[in-house]
């Protein structure tokens, strides 16, 4: 998932990345143990299981924006270049949810109907978490969460987007989101690195960092594990 030259980090950051690692590979797991994913890997996704993905992600999508812009409305002065990433940031993904409409749309479905879409189980549970800790002051322990989430982009999106592209005869207008995603949130990646190889970064905050990661790598599977009908 990580190119090599990325991993020149501080000891702190190394230690810190190498236990990310871990939380990570157990939510790829988790991940690839849910029917749907498994029918994707088969080779027996229908156009229905990709309706109701792109149905159930929106709100989370949606909800993504707003918490990123409370994490940044949160770090003092002291902290002033990571909150100028952590907007930028926002500035990036604030309409993304826009593409995953469109695709709804290009495969059939209402764009009224998503809008319009409840929130699963775990959608629920995911955006209570993370808007708390974007209102903690100086909520670095959300790195914990870029790395999950983003991760997700970098390394899952893109291939998913091949797949469903392949297996449903559709188009790449119809996976603007998923492959989005699969090509920029290397970047975002990027700049998460730069963070770890900073002062930011303390033994102290190692922990905090980790335990993060791990609630919203168990709150994000629980999205995908409730999945709504569209």
């Amino acid at each position: 998932m990580i190119a090599e030259e990325e991993l020149t980090v501080s000891a702190t950051g190394q230690d810190l990345l190498r236990q990310l690692l871990i939380v990570w590979l157990e939510f790829e797991r988790r991940i690839g143990r849910l029917p749907m994913f498994n029918r994707l890997e088969q080779g027996n996704f229908t156009i229905e299981d990709y309706k109701n993905l792109l149905f159930n992600l929106r709100a989370q999508v949606v909800e993504g924006s707003r918490w990123i812009t409370r994490a940044a409305s949160s770090f003092t002065a002291d902290f002033r270049e990571l909150r100028s990433t952590v907007i930028h940031h926002a500035l990036d993904e604030h309409r993304d949810y826009e593409m995953l409409e469109r695709d709804y749309v290009s495969i059939g479905g209402e764009q009224e109907d998503i809008i319009n879409a409840p929130r699963n189980i775990g959608t629920e549970a995911l955006a209570a978490f993370m808007m708390q800790q974007a209102s903690q002051p100086n909520p670095i322990d959300l790195l914990g969460a870029v790395f999950i989430i983003e991760g997700l982009g970098q390394k899952m999106a893109g291939p998913w987007a091949e797949q469903i592209q392949e297996q449903l005869n559709i188009g790449p207008e119809s996976t603007t989101f998923l492959s989005y995603h699969g090509k920029n949130d290397d970047t975002h990646i990027g700049k998460m690195h730069a963070v770890l190889n900073s002062k930011v970064i303390t033994p102290e905050l190692v922990p905090r960092v980790v335990k993060t990661a791990r609630v919203v790598a168990r709150l994000y599977a629980l999205q995908l594990e409730e999945l709504n009908q569209h």
